[in-house]
């Protein structure tokens, strides 16, 4: 891949980004749903066994709009017709993907690191005995959850290419993250909901978050990331293909 061609198609499309209708408040969405959700949950809870996970729960929240962010990239280019013009300039449809995809990861990045810093601050304010900041478990349990957020993204950008319409895509990667959680709740073998736990995207990821207990855990924090890569990884390589074989 050329690197100076990558370079010029992050530079597009870093400007199609932005000047999308409701970019800017689809961040400022991100840092407000995550942080006021986890906010909530901190000011109400009534004994707190992992601070840090609690204080950042809003991420449960504010992935949602990480997904319609990633999904109307696609979508709106599709929809107006600019991705003609977009594999004009670029044929390379991989250079295309990959493109997107690093501005994407790059702006969730810096939008969900402020929303999980806002997050752990105010958890440490808000509880007793809150999460510290500088400690390795909780600086950890941050990173990992900007990881999350960037992985989500790239998720739905991999469905968004694969299905094109925006309202499909959004709720095909919803259902998918919130159905492993719901189907936990639902069935009653332990075995089950375990391995559910361990393979599910969502649940699976946010092990990421867990600072304390951690040899109870369904899955390690960072393997359970990894499972959430590999379903990133194949919404991407799908997403490619459907890009390839059809263009636009």
């Amino acid at each position: 891949m050329n690197t100076v061609v990558l370079g010029r198609a992050c530079r597009a499309e870093w400007t199609k980004l932005r000047t999308e209708t409701g970019f800017q408040w689809l961040l400022v969405g991100l840092v407000a749903v995550t942080v006021a959700v986890g906010a909530a949950s901190c000011d109400g809870a009534r004994s707190v066994g992992d601070p840090a996970r609690l204080a950042l729960s809003g991420v449960t929240a504010g992935q949602a709009v990480a997904v319609v962010l990633a999904v109307l990239s696609v979508s709106g280019e599709y929809g107006s017709g600019l991705i003609q013009l977009t594999l004009s300039a670029v044929p390379a449809r991989t250079t295309v993907l990959a493109a997107k995809a690093a501005v994407l990861s790059a702006t969730v990045a810096v939008t969900g690191g402020v929303a999980v810093l806002g997050s752990l601050l105010l958890g440490h304010l808000l509880l007793a005995g809150g999460p510290a900041l500088t400690d390795g478990s909780s600086l950890r349990a941050a990173l990992g959850s900007v990881l999350y957020l960037v992985l989500v993204t790239l998720l739905a950008l991999g469905v968004g290419f694969a299905v094109r319409d925006g309202g499909v895509a959004s709720g095909t990667v919803l259902a998918l993250l919130y159905l492993f959680p719901l189907l936990t709740h639902v069935v009653t073998d332990p075995w089950l909901q375990r391995q559910l736990a361990r393979v599910g995207p969502m649940p699976a990821g946010l092990a990421v978050q867990a600072t304390t207990g951690l040899d109870r855990l369904p899955i390690g924090p960072w393997t359970g990331l990894g499972v959430l890569a590999l379903w990133t990884g194949a919404a991407l390589l799908l997403g490619g293909a459907v890009l390839r074989r059809r263009g636009a």
